[in-house]
């Protein structure tokens, strides 16, 4: 074995190391977070409908007639086996909310990747390039301004233009009813499924009700993308290979596409791991906004019927799959910048 592959392995395994201790200290977070609470949850879910003996029943089938201790120790191990319980609500396994719904999230959180990263880098790698110029003025201030405004405000307004004022995309949903019929659910991803299924205006359907809430999430990160590739396009542009580039009188154009680009974009592979935390929070507010059926309307609802186990369910599957990506693109930053490894 080479040293590299050595100092990669060996790289990989600490990292590995430490998603053990972090995603221990998130789910006991999740749940503790849950606990704190007032009142009854079976109760508050279920509004005080049942008898007294029938609610017993729901609370000792939810476990909350346990110790602290215990519910805590059940959790864990439930949650190692994959089993997130049942929704005490509407008595559905958490399981299948995350199955049903995570597809409409996932495609949601893709499409705003796509878009910030679409609207992030070109306007970041512009601001670099034309320094403390009025452009560079008005493309910072945008950056601050759609991270700052609140996505569902931000929602609304898009509403209100692109939907009410122009009539040219739709206000809520993930596709039009005849849409959902038609297309047969195999991955419960209904842009995969209209591609799967070969139907074209299907998969138009869907695009056409993604732009806005993809647009609406994906602002809230374009502002990111755009002051990292800015500042890293700025410091390579002061780099000793790229004046002597200059010094052998390479043009200037050949010199900041072949050089500083490159190396300004490297970043952006690490920070958008840290963005899926932002995507999934944003997630949830988008999702209300436009009736989006993902796994952020369904977090809400269940919020509102204090539905503390299907939260709790919801919650957890959001903490690890923030860890899992975050180690994911570590991993990758390691094989693409060789420092990181040391």
């Amino acid at each position: 074995m080479s040293r590299t592959a050595g100092t990669l392995r060996r790289y990989v395994l600490q990292r590995l190391a430490l998603v053990v201790p972090m995603v221990f200290i998130l789910l006991t977070f999740v749940f503790l977070l849950v606990r704190v609470a007032p009142g009854d949850p079976v109760s508050a879910a279920l509004g005080g409908r049942l008898p007294p003996e029938a609610l017993a029943q729901r609370r000792a089938a939810a476990g909350y007639d346990r110790p602290l201790i215990v519910q805590y120790l059940e959790y864990l191990g439930n949650v190692l086996r994959g089993d997130l319980g049942r929704t005490i609500s509407d008595n559905r396994a958490v399981s299948d909310v995350l199955v049903e719904n995570g597809g409409a999230t996932l495609t949601l959180a893709g499409a705003a990747l796509v878009v910030a990263l679409l609207a992030g880098i070109p306007l970041g790698l512009y601001s670099g390039r034309h320094r403390d110029s009025f452009g560079d003025v008005g493309v910072r201030l945008f950056g601050i301004v759609s991270y700052a405004a609140p996505v569902f405000f931000t929602g609304l307004i898009l509403q209100l233009v692109f939907a009410v004022w122009l009539d040219l995309f739709p206000t809520s949903g993930q596709a039009s009813p005849i849409t959902q019929v038609r297309v047969d659910e195999i991955t419960h991803i209904l842009l995969l499924d209209a591609l799967l299924a070969g139907n074209v205006d299907a998969v138009l359907d869907v695009v056409h009700h993604l732009v806005l809430p993809a647009i609406t999430l994906g602002l809230l990160c374009v502002g990111v993308f755009l002051r990292l590739v800015r500042v890293n396009l700025i410091q390579s542009l002061q780099g000793d290979y790229v004046e002597a580039a200059r010094a052998r009188g390479i043009p200037e154009r050949y010199v900041v596409r072949r050089h500083a680009f490159r190396n300004a974009l490297v970043p952006v592979v690490t920070v958008m791991g840290l963005q899926t935390a932002l995507l999934l929070s944003g997630a949830i507010l988008t999702e209300a906004t436009f009736n989006w059926p993902g796994l952020g309307s369904e977090l809400v609802d269940y919020l509102n019927n204090r539905d503390y186990v299907a939260v709790q369910g919801i919650i957890t599957v959001f903490a690890v799959v923030v860890v899992v990506v975050s180690l994911l693109i570590d991993i990758v930053n390691a094989l693409i910048d060789p420092r990181v490894r040391y």
